[in-house]
């Protein structure tokens, strides 16, 4: 069986390997490209691009990687003290998503993923957490995943990828405000958005924590299967079976 070809936006930071110290690189941490390949898909890294979307005509998938802040300039604010922007990422990423809601290619949007197809859709953000909800478990320290209990509306997608699970990780310190014209699907227990979703499209769906770095890995096996049906009702023109194995 022919693999689905996941599309995962990359970073844009600097970076030390072998000799090389503090270079421009662009990465993606390997346990994305893992949890994609342990689900069947083929992971395929995304650099930053704004000029067009046409990369996307190539994959059936896409995830959208946690990362930087989104800038506060997209949804009409000015940057608080805490919040750090990558502006390049923002318009490369942004330019993706309005090409996959024109197609309805199957999305995942994963903390700053999640985020960004908010703010996307007219949606804002809460630029520090901790001022809104008076502590620090969403991010407890710099490198240091946070748990916390999470509960999803029933019927929802995103109750029936996670059924059964009270309890995801946590890394950040921004939250949706505003989800744009995504449904809200999933709260932790001091009431941030933990999951959106859009009933009217067969797959696209975002998730604040980080199932990659999960032992629960569903959501990301989860757009694999939906990449898998999508192929069948794929838009004519579309190229994704060249070099799929």
């Amino acid at each position: 069986m022919k693999r689905p070809v996941i599309g995962i936006t990359a970073y844009v930071e600097p970076a030390s390997w072998a000799a090389w110290r503090d270079v421009p690189a662009v990465l993606v941490p390997e346990a994305y490209v893992r949890a994609v390949t342990a689900a069947g898909g083929r992971a395929v890294v995304l650099p930053p691009d704004d000029r067009d979307p046409g990369v996307l005509e190539v994959v059936d998938g896409l995830l959208l990687a946690g990362g930087a802040d989104v800038d506060p300039a997209r949804y009409g604010q000015l940057p608080a003290p805490r919040t750090e922007s990558r502006p390049v990422r923002d318009a490369g990423e942004l330019t993706l998503v309005t090409g996959a809601l024109a197609t309805d290619l199957p999305v995942l949007g994963v903390c700053r993923g999640m985020q960004l197809l908010a703010v996307a859709t007219g949606g804002a953000l809460h630029q520090h957490l901790p001022d809104l909800v008076g502590h620090d478990r969403h991010r407890p320290a710099p490198g240091e995943y946070g748990e916390h209990p999470v509960r999803f509306a029933a019927g929802s997608l995103a109750g029936r990828v996670m059924a059964g699970a009270d309890r995801v990780n946590s890394y950040h310190h921004q939250a949706i405000a505003d989800p744009g014209r995504f449904t809200v699907t999933g709260w932790s227990d001091d009431g941030v958005v933990e999951a959106l979703e859009d009933p009217d499209r067969p797959f696209l769906l975002g998730v604040q924590w980080h199932p990659e770095n999960e032992p629960d890995p569903r959501p990301i096996a989860a757009l694999v299967d939906a990449a898998r049906e999508w192929t069948d009702r794929r838009p004519a023109g579309h190229r994704s079976e060249v070099g799929r194995a």
